[in-house]
């Protein structure tokens, strides 16, 4: 065999279908696209438009809270934990963070928190720092001897411990004037 017989399998390369050049090609005159109007030409941007009617997705009533900055959690169960005490990537009788686990390889990174579900088994006594845990995972920790802190995060003014001051209303400030 040469470089020059080297030829695809019948059928494995499909050619394109070439519009608008004549009737006996099956895509010509419209090209496809059916009469007149609007989208016979480029660059409709219809999308969800039905007519002047409320579009669908306007007539859905709207459910639930997206929050603006919501946090995503570097999620940890408690056998993938187990797994890696158990392989020495860490040490047990350390205080184990979120540091610890993304320098252990246990985690990828720390995104905005560690958060620890009762998935799997753990037989180590250990104590945990996480932002997040559910309550089996507590439950299992605890059992196992260890314990589980969970941090908060608190916004500036409440660590301060300052409080907002109250609005003044207007009808009250009208009156001191008098």
């Amino acid at each position: 065999m040469k470089l020059n017989q080297l030829v695809d399998n019948p059928g494995a390369r499909k050619a394109r279908i070439r519009v608008g050049r004549g009737i006996g090609s099956g895509k010509g005159k419209t090209g496809g696209r059916g009469g007149k109007g609007q989208t016979a030409r480029t660059g409709v941007a219809i999308n969800g438009f039905e007519g002047g009617q409320m579009p669908l997705h306007r007539r859905m009533p709207k459910r639930g809270f997206n929050p603006i900055a919501p946090k995503t959690y570097a999620e940890l169960n408690l056998g993938r934990l187990q797994a890696a005490i158990d392989a020495g990537t860490i040490d047990a009788s350390a205080a184990i963070t979120a540091e610890t686990l993304v320098e252990a390889g246990v985690l990828r990174r720390k995104l905005d928190g560690v958060r620890l579900l009762g998935k799997g088994e753990l037989k180590a006594k250990v104590a945990l720092e996480v932002e997040g845990a559910s309550k089996s995972a507590i439950a299992a920790v605890e059992k196992a001897g260890g314990t589980v802190k969970v941090l908060k995060a608190v916004a500036p003014a409440a660590e301060e411990g300052e409080k907002k001051k109250p609005r003044k209303k207007k009808k009250a400030a009208a009156e001191a004037k008098d």
